[in-house]
């Protein structure tokens, strides 16, 4: 079933605000957003690496100063010379060499009382030292970040204790490394973080652009708009549409069945993702499903329902997908058949009898016109006695209207094709509350069957026909004189057939699968004695005829 294009389309009009954005696919929608979303990841880990960076770089300038100012408070020339009278004469060059070759900032050496022995600016030698020196003048090495003379800098100040004693602190010693030189430090390692950034954001992009090359192809270049336009439209055809429809994939399990299907199917749950033998289905409707088969309007059995089942491969590109199949309820339309083709036997009979009763007329007329007035009215009251006899007593026996008026079709059918149908005098039914087509169904196609199985046997060729009511049951015999069933347990499914094989889906062989749904939906039994010369038997249990209409 195909969707009309003005429906996968959306409502036909005057393009509103949303028109623009709609002819943007929905690949391209994604892959910009996926390109916004990268972009401000890409910034936000970049901002997040760089402070990351500078952090590093503070706590290992940090750890680098405590390291140098503890060694240079531990050195014995240091904590020899701060005692001596000019200290600065021998520590000024010593410090600023390991300055330069530590790559620090300052490294100042001071009395306990802040002035300075040493210090990289001469000027400022003999000058206060500018911070805190209070938890090392209780004998502890700290670390802080202080504006000096050099500026915002990272230093560690160590106390240097008398040669001797682990007590008696007699100077400082002071190491830092100005943020400047930090800043120096974060910027010199930017350019390998910004290549690692850019490196992710070009293998970013590049996944998202073959991501939404992919989508564009399973989506068609459509835009999210119209895609979730035709998922509405689609989905309301789904539900509406008065047709059955399966879609089966490769495998034979189902990917799609509408409300339509589950109803003709008799299908509970979730039925998604099934093989279409796990559906309950008959073996001959199974079987269809499952070859995946060009079929065009075959009739299946299925439970109580005549389906006309269509179903067509998918092969879009020419490469195999599974198969489209519809069904169509037939159940009533047959029925329907079965009471006009009762009707137009009626009056086939209605014909023939008229047609006989012209040549007996005429018989009749020159007898009398040759004198013979007694063999004229002996010759058509025997005549006339004969199908009166017929019609009473299927009238008298048989108060369904609709099956007394098929019984008196088939007989005059089974005449005309040289068959003779004889009808058991016991036969007595009275209003059995059993729908009329339902009757029609069982017993037209019965007699048919036992007809045709007649006509091919050897004379001579006669259906005896039984009807009677006990214990609440509905009994029904029809045995013919031809050459039996050859399959009795294949005889009720739908395509058997004794009859020269025809096109598929032409109905030969629907006649006993159709009495056979229609005895189960009325609750009796059908069974069959092979023969030679087969016997039908049907038992069906009589209703009340309140409300029962034919």
């Amino acid at each position: 079933m195909r969707i009309p294009a003005v429906l996968a389309r959306g409502p036909v009009g005057r393009p509103g605000r949303g028109a623009r954005s709609d002819r943007r696919s929905l690949a391209r929608q994604l892959l910009g957003l996926q390109a916004l979303v990268l972009v401000v990841v890409v910034v936000a880990l970049g901002w997040v690496a760089v402070l990351d960076a500078r952090t590093a770089v503070e706590d290992r300038a940090t750890n680098q100063a405590r390291s140098i100012a503890e060694t240079l408070a531990d050195s014995p020339l240091v904590r020899e010379t701060v005692l001596t009278e000019d200290p600065t004469f021998v520590l000024q060059p010593y410090v600023e060499q390991v300055r330069a070759d530590t790559d620090t900032s300052f490294i100042t050496v001071m009395a306990p009382d802040r002035t300075r022995f040493t210090h990289p600016d001469p000027a400022q030698i003999g000058k206060p030292f500018v911070g805190t020196i209070d938890d090392a003048l209780a004998g502890d090495t700290f670390t802080e970040t202080y504006a000096g003379t050099l500026g915002p800098s990272v230093r560690a100040v160590a106390p240097v204790f008398r040669v001797g004693s682990t007590t008696d602190v007699v100077a400082l010693v002071s190491v830092g490394i100005v943020l400047t030189a930090i800043g120096d430090d974060v910027t010199a390692a930017l350019p390998e973080l910004l290549g690692v950034a850019g490196a992710v954001l070009a293998v970013g992009a590049l996944g998202s652009w073959l991501i939404s090359r992919r989508l564009r192809r399973q989506t068609h270049g459509l835009g999210a708009a119209p895609l979730a336009r035709m998922l509405e439209y689609y989905d309301a055809v789904l539900h509406a549409v008065r047709e059955g429809l399966l879609l089966l994939d490769g495998d034979r399990t189902v990917q799609l069945v509408n409300d339509e299907a589950r109803r003709l199917l008799d299908l509970d749950g979730d039925v998604t993702g099934r093989h279409v033998s796990e559906l309950g289905l008959s073996p001959e409707l199974a079987a269809t499903l499952s070859q995946q088969r060009l079929a065009v309007d075959e009739v299946h059995v299925s439970g109580s329902r005549v389906l006309v089942v269509n179903q067509a491969p998918a092969t879009p590109k020419g490469r195999s997908v599974g198969a489209v199949v519809t069904l169509r309820d037939h159940t009533d339309l047959q029925a329907l058949t079965g009471e006009l083709d009762s009707v137009r036997a009626f009056a086939e009979s209605l014909r023939a009898q008229a047609h006989e009763a012209a040549n007996r007329l005429h018989t009749t007329v020159s007898l009398v016109e040759l004198g013979r007035s007694a063999e004229a009215v002996e010759f058509a009251t025997a005549e006339l006695a004969l199908a009166q006899r017929l019609t009473d007593r299927v009238v008298g026996a048989v108060e369904e209207p609709v099956l007394a008026a098929l019984l008196l079709g088939k007989a005059a059918t089974a005449h005309e094709r040289g068959v003779a149908m004889e009808i058991d005098p016991a036969t007595s039914v009275g209003s059995t509350g059993i729908p009329g087509g339902d009757l029609v169904t069982i017993v037209g196609n019965l007699l048919d069957n036992a007809i045709d199985a007649a006509l091919a046997g050897d004379a001579p060729r006669e259906v005896q026909l039984s009807l009677w009511e006990e214990d609440g049951m509905l009994e029904l015999r029809v045995e013919d004189t031809g050459p039996g069933v050859p399959d009795p347990e294949q005889v009720f499914q739908r395509g058997w057939s004794t009859k020269a094989d025809g096109p598929r889906g032409n109905g030969r062989g629907l006649g006993l699968a159709l009495v056979a749904q229609a005895v189960r939906r009325n609750g009796g039994t059908v069974s069959v004695r092979p023969g030679p010369g087969a016997e039908f038997r049907v038992s069906l249990p009589l209703r009340s005829t309140a409300g029962v209409t034919s």
